[in-house]
C-alpha cells in the first residue's frame, strides 16, 4: 500500500508527507498494515533529509512524487530536477528503503528519469498509460513501457 497525503475531495496529489509533522498520524496506520503483512510505501517529495524519517516511522519504501521533474522535462531545469531525485534515491537506499516513483511520468520523460535515478523498483504511471492504451491498445502500451524500462 502507498499512503498519499491527499485531502478529502482533492483532485490529484500535489506533495508528499513531511516529517516530523506527519509521523504521529502515520505511525499507527503503518503499524496496522505491517501487522497484516502489508508492504508500506510513503509518497514523498525528493528531499534526501526526509528519507531516514520515513524509514524510522516504519515505511518499507518511498514513492517519489515526480511532478516537479515532469514539469521541468525538456527545459533547462531538467538536469537540476533529475539531480534532486538522484540524491533522494541515494538517501532512500542508504536508509534501507525501497524506491518507487510516480506522478506525470510518461513514455517521453521516463527514460531520462530511469537512467538518472538509481535503484528504482517500481513506477506508477496511470494517466499517461491509459491515454497511450486508448491509442495503441493495452498490449502494445505495456510492451512500450517495458521496452523503456529495459
Amino acid at each position: 500500500v502507498t499512503f498519499v497525503p491527499d485531502s478529502e475531495g482533492q483532485f490529484t496529489s500535489d506533495h508528499g508527507w513531511t516529517f516530523p509533522q506527519d509521523a504521529e498520524r502515520l505511525k499507527p496506520l503503518i503499524d496496522e498494515c505491517k501487522a497484516l503483512g502489508v508492504r508500506v510505501s510513503l509518497f514523498m517529495d525528493p528531499l534526501p533529509e526526509q528519507m531516514a524519517a520515513a524509514r524510522a516511522v516504519g515505511a518499507d519504501r518511498v514513492e517519489l512524487y515526480t511532478e516537479p521533474y515532469a514539469a521541468a522535462f525538456g527545459t533547462p531545469a531538467q538536469a537540476m530536477q533529475l539531480q534532486r531525485y538522484a540524491d533522494a534515491a541515494v538517501a532512500a537506499t542508504q536508509a534501507g528503503l525501497g524506491l518507487n516513483a510516480g506522478h506525470d511520468l510518461n513514455r517521453d520523460n521516463l527514460p531520462a528519469f530511469v537512467t538518472a535515478v538509481k535503484g528504482l523498483q517500481e513506477v506508477s504511471i496511470g494517466h499517461a498509460f491509459m491515454a497511450d492504451a486508448l491509442e495503441m491498445g493495452y498490449a502494445a502500451t505495456v510492451q512500450a513501457y517495458m521496452d523503456l524500462l529495459g
